[in-house]
């Protein structure tokens, strides 16, 4: 298993749009425990595919770092969803920096696990459902911060620049 760059914003390659995952083989599984060594090692609570450069929709989530509740989703699609609540976001993507964004409350999700079985996932409020859709969003070339204001994403922007100076 290997630790994999993130891609840093306002990086272009973050706004690539991601392709679906045909056959879940252990090239697919191998990238996926790529992807988990990478997101520990960075103290992530998610990660998607389209981060690390690589543009299949695929993305990882462990809502509350702990290594048992874990979620594999291949080919994610949001097939409900209601109601409203504002999260307090952070992103591998964006290191330092974090920002209230509002999404759905509850949301149920399909999506192909880890050995290519269909399953399906809700989340009804709080971190997980904030979790599944920001990493979601990832594969549609999609960061949190086009979810804020110009004026706060630019505020962020610098910030997360700075930051990374003093580093």
């Amino acid at each position: 298993m290997n630790i994999r760059s993130v891609l840093i914003y306002p990086d272009i390659r973050l706004r690539s749009k991601a392709e679906p995952v045909t056959v879940v083989d252990d090239n697919i599984r191998r990238l996926i425990d790529d992807m988990f060594v990478t997101m520990y090692e960075l103290h992530g609570g998610g990660l998607a595919a389209t981060q690390i450069n690589v543009q299949q929709r695929i993305v990882i989530v462990d809502p509350y770092s702990n290594k048992k509740d874990t979620y594999v989703l291949i080919n994610p699609e949001i097939i409900e969803f209601s109601g409203e609540q504002k999260f307090e976001e952070g992103c591998l993507s964006l290191p330092g920096v974090s920002a209230v964004v509002t999404r759905s409350k509850h949301i149920k999700i399909k999506a192909l696990d880890y050995y290519g079985e269909e399953f399906t996932v809700q989340a009804n409020g709080g971190y997980l459902s904030a979790c599944l859709q920001h990493e979601i969003d990832h594969l549609n070339g999609i960061v949190y911060v086009d979810h804020i204001s110009v004026l706060k994403r630019a505020f962020l922007l610098k910030k997360m620049q700075k930051l990374n100076k003093l580093m």
